[in-house]
This record gives C-alpha cells, sequence and structure tokens, in this order.
C-alpha cells in the first residue's frame, strides 16, 4: 500500500456514499476496512473492491460513518468511544447528530469527531450503485465544531482530498441552513409537482416532455430515508417552506388577474436564481445555449453524434434526451458555450444531422 496521511480507513456502512468512498480509498492505494449490519452489504462491497471486512485487529486512524440519519448520533459514539481513531461522518444534516454526541462523550472524546457532508448522490442505493469517481470535483462540506482538534480537521480534508472533491468550511449550523435552500427545498417542489402527475390522465402524460423530467428527475429517491432528513432539518426547511408559501400566494394571484408586472418580477427572480448557481470548476456561470440534434434510436448513433461533435472542435457542456415515443428518434439536447453554438449547428447539419434551431 502506498503512504497515506490517512493510515487505515474504517468505513461504517456500506451504502452507496459508504462503497464509494471506500472505493475511491482503494483508488488511492489506501486500506480500508468495512463494517455494516448487513453481512450481504459488506460482501458486496468486498466483492467491488471497496476493501475487506474489519478484523479484530485492525485500528484505523479514521472511521467514516455513512449510516441512515436515524443511526448517525448512535454510530459516531461507537466509533469514539470503542477506539482512539479520528471521526468523521457524511450525513446531509450536521447539527441534531452533533447534539446528540456531546451529550453521549467525554469532552476529549468530542475533539476526534469532525462532521462532514459530501454533496454527491444517485437516485440509485446501495452498494451496487457506488463508484469510486462518486466525488470528483464535487463539493464537500467539512463541519468542524468548537472543540474539533485540528488532526481531526486535517484528517478530513485529506479524506476529501483523496475523494477527489472540493472541500468548502461551514459551521454545523450554516451547513444546515445552507442544505436546505440548495437540496432539501429543491427535492421537495419535486415531489409537489411529480405528486400531480400520479394518477393524471395518459392523454395528459402522452405530451410530457424533457421539462417535467428534469424538474422531477429526484422526486424519485427513497421517501424513508428523506422522512429522515427531513425531520433532522425541520427548522431550517420549514422556514423556507414558509417563504415559498408566501411567494407561491403572490405567484397565483399574479397569474390569475394577470398582474403582468408582477408575473415578471417573479420570473426574473427564478432567471437570476439559476445565474446564481455556480458554473463549472466552481466559476462564474458562462453564457451557454441549446443545440438540438434528432437522433435516430439505432446502437452508435449517439456516440457517432459525440464523435462529431468532438472532431468539430466543440466542448459539449451538458446533454439531456427526450425520448419521443411517437418517433423513431430521440431530441438530444447539446448545452454548449453560447459562442459555439451556431459553428457546431452548421458543421453538424453539413454531417448529415437534422438539427432544430
Amino acid at each position: 500500500m502506498s503512504e497515506s496521511p490517512l493510515g487505515l480507513v474504517e468505513v461504517v456502512g456500506t451504502g452507496l456514499v459508504g462503497t464509494s468512498i471506500a472505493l475511491a480509498c482503494r483508488r488511492a492505494g489506501i486500506d480500508v476496512v468495512l463494517t455494516d449490519l448487513s453481512a450481504e452489504h459488506v460482501r458486496t462491497a468486498s466483492g467491488l473492491g471497496a476493501g475487506r471486512p474489519k478484523g479484530a485487529a485492525d485500528r484505523p486512524m479514521i472511521v467514516v460513518v455513512a449510516v441512515p440519519p436515524d443511526h448517525l448520533g448512535a454510530a459516531i459514539v461507537s466509533a469514539l468511544t470503542d477506539s482512539d481513531a479520528l471521526v468523521t461522518d457524511v450525513g446531509s444534516i450536521k447539527s441534531r447528530p452533533l447534539q446528540d454526541v456531546a451529550a453521549r462523550v467525554t469532552a476529549a472524546q468530542l475533539t476526534r469527531y469532525v462532521g462532514s457532508h459530501p454533496m454527491a448522490g444517485s437516485e440509485r442505493s446501495g452498494p451496487l450503485a457506488a463508484s469510486a469517481a462518486l466525488f470528483d470535483g464535487r463539493p464537500w462540506a467539512i463541519t468542524p465544531h468548537s472543540t474539533s482538534s485540528a488532526d481531526a480537521t486535517a484528517a478530513v480534508a485529506a479524506l476529501v482530498a483523496v475523494c477527489g472533491a472540493v472541500a468548502t468550511t461551514l459551521s454545523p449550523d450554516e451547513h444546515d441552513v445552507a442544505v436546505a435552500r440548495t437540496s432539501h427545498l429543491p427535492h421537495l417542489a419535486a415531489v409537489l409537482v411529480a405528486g400531480r402527475l400520479a394518477g393524471a390522465p395518459a392523454a395528459h402524460l402522452a405530451l410530457s416532455g424533457q421539462g417535467v423530467r428534469d424538474v422531477t428527475r429526484i422526486a424519485a429517491s427513497d421517501p424513508a430515508l428523506w422522512q429522515q432528513i427531513l425531520g433532522a432539518n425541520a427548522a431550517a426547511v420549514t422556514d423556507l417552506l414558509g417563504e415559498l408559501r408566501e411567494q407561491l400566494d403572490d405567484l397565483i394571484a399574479a397569474v390569475r388577474d394577470d398582474q403582468r408586472d408582477a408575473l415578471h418580477r417573479i420570473l426574473s427572480a427564478g432567471v437570476s436564481g439559476t445565474q446564481a448557481i455556480p458554473g463549472k470548476h466552481g466559476g462564474p456561470v458562462r453564457p451557454m445555449r441549446s443545440v438540438f440534434v434528432s437522433v435516430p434510436d439505432h446502437p452508435g448513433e449517439l456516440a457517432r453524434l459525440f464523435g462529431d461533435a468532438g472532431e468539430i472542435g466543440v466542448n459539449i457542456e451538458d446533454v439531456h434526451i427526450d425520448h419521443d415515443p411517437g418517433r423513431p428518434v430521440g431530441l438530444t439536447e447539446l448545452v454548449v458555450e453560447e459562442g459555439r453554438a451556431e459553428h457546431l449547428l452548421g458543421a453538424l447539419e453539413s454531417r448529415g444531422w437534422t438539427t432544430h434551431r
């Protein structure tokens, strides 16, 4: 094994995130041991190359707790009291687990704990959904508390670097407000929109396009997990929901009464919000434009389109595919820098692609 500032890493919880962390550590040549209440999950993760089951003689330098929110406090306490290891968790809420842990361990033990939260995941779950590349380039919050030791904070920063993520430091309370705004509220908005589709007439659903798929994608996540997340961050989430309710009342009035100025302000605020989201690599948002191309539903056609775009010399920043059930083609949206869109359109058309301007 290569030398690592992390030493032996133990991952407690071999679901999507835990196994992905283990795989990223193994990618860096770090020795990893795995613990989970599910022996089957440990076997699966081990079979994927994420590490080996923890043995009685193993003494990890850092323990990464990756269990569901309702079990975080107990698992962190166990890790702190059963060993001298530094401990972090990767739960999506930081304040409540810290309160639970602080009430159950000594002051000296608490110094070895630093919370963290990688902003990466998937609608899929379990070790088979894991990937060593899950965190590459993604934000990862480190949330030291007032008595966290410098060694513990440094070890978590080293873990973030090994996993290829980009570290940002917040207090536990700041973190919980931030994720309520950027993760929990968007999820609930998607849930409400998706809920209006359940039981809708088939003729209505036949008109579904890429827009509704984009808005509702995250609503497919595990409801049981989200019950725990929302319950643990109730104060921050309900504050934002209250603000959203007031804005929804304003929107209803603007649409119902044809208040064009009010509606324009609301719609413009949405544009401003999308522009506030950091761009690629955390930089400023660059002007983008969508290029739409009809792609026959045959093997190899999408690869040919990407190959042609590469030969043309235009970088594809994002891609969306709208599968039309009524046609033997899919409408592929290529998102590129605004200044390169016309060049891409012309070059693709010259190669026989059907584009839509």
